[in-house]
């Protein structure tokens, strides 16, 4: 097959923490060809979808990782399957990508369903399961994320299209710092917030659930490292080997069905204690951490799935 990722620069990614790279790793052994290109690169041209890109092929040696070719605009309506692997912030550069892609339907098998990755990100998706969350709170106004704590005493606070524990924050029920934290946040963006009960579990770890065409095939928990709230391994979460529970395989079965159906071949949900906090279908990661702690080829079978349906 003909592979092409959209993803953020190949040439500086962690080839032992990437699921990018794994993915194209894989795709590399099963024979398929590869493409990279940056979602700067991606155009519409009357009535083609384009991309300047390179060729490449890979190897697991740090620095060395990836040969590319020489650059060539490809039209990728010639292409098996396009990856929609760049990391947010979800902003409306991101969401136009999923418009252009959005038009390759029908010609080329884009993964995730750009579609529903637009109308499903992470924060948003899982207001459909409230019995499955923590007490959740989106909006702007102050008065009304200040009643929210006012109810719940200990809160996060995050932007609601944020991404690798970027602009996290604990407020507890002594803390005088939400009127700062709305200044600064409402002083850059017009987005709402998402605010969410403080759930104590997360000490425990923050569990990253990895689902391949919304069946769960394993989990890796997110430590926070000493004195942080956040499990995010961009900002020093430690990875640990852990199962499935009972809880987490009730979720899955949940909300597996509709990833399936929607197209969401690759997705992540984060889940602490026995509460579902965020569903990641724009890129999420895991693949290696997995693979490592559990000795199964999470990367193969999400291109199982995908020529499944090609």
């Amino acid at each position: 097959m003909k592979i092409a990722f959209q993803m953020d620069p190949i040439q500086s990614v962690d080839i032992k923490a990437d699921s990018s790279f794994r993915l194209a790793e894989e795709a590399q052994a099963r024979g398929h060809e590869l493409f990279f290109y940056g979602p700067d690169k991606l155009a519409y041209d009357e009535g083609r979808i384009l991309a300047h890109g390179q060729r490449f092929t890979v190897q697991r040696v740090q620095g060395e990782h990836v040969t590319l070719g020489p650059v060539e605009q490809v039209d990728l309506a010639e292409f098996d399957v396009v990856w929609l692997r760049q990391d947010p912030p979800f902003d409306m550069h991101y969401i136009t990508s999923t418009h252009l892609l959005d038009r390759l339907r029908g010609k080329a098998l884009v993964v995730n369903d750009p579609f529903w990755v637009r109308n499903y990100p992470e924060k948003l998706l899982v207001l459909d399961y409230p019995d499955l969350t923590p007490p959740t709170m989106i909006a702007r106004d102050l008065e009304t994320i200040k009643a929210f704590k006012a109810r719940h005493g200990d809160i996060i606070l995050k932007p609601l299209y944020g991404n690798g524990g970027a602009g996290v924050f604990r407020l507890d029920a002594n803390d005088r710092n939400l009127t700062s934290l709305h200044e600064l946040f409402t002083g850059f963006s017009r987005e709402p917030l998402i605010v969410q009960k403080f759930l104590p579990d997360v000490w425990a770890g923050d569990k990253r659930v990895i689902l391949v065409d919304g069946d769960a095939v394993g989990a890796i928990n997110r430590v926070p490292a000493e004195g942080e709230t956040r499990s995010n391994m961009h900002v020093g979460g430690r990875p640990e080997k852990v199962g499935l529970t009972e809880r987490d395989l009730e979720i899955c079965a949940r909300i597996g069905p509709l990833l399936r159906e929607k197209g969401q071949v690759f997705v992540g949900i984060d889940v602490i204690g026995d509460y579902l906090t965020e569903i990641n279908v724009t890129s999420p990661t895991g693949i290696q951490e997995l693979e490592r702690f559990d000795q199964i080829n999470v990367a193969g079978a999400i291109w199982e799935a995908i020529e499944a349906k090609l």
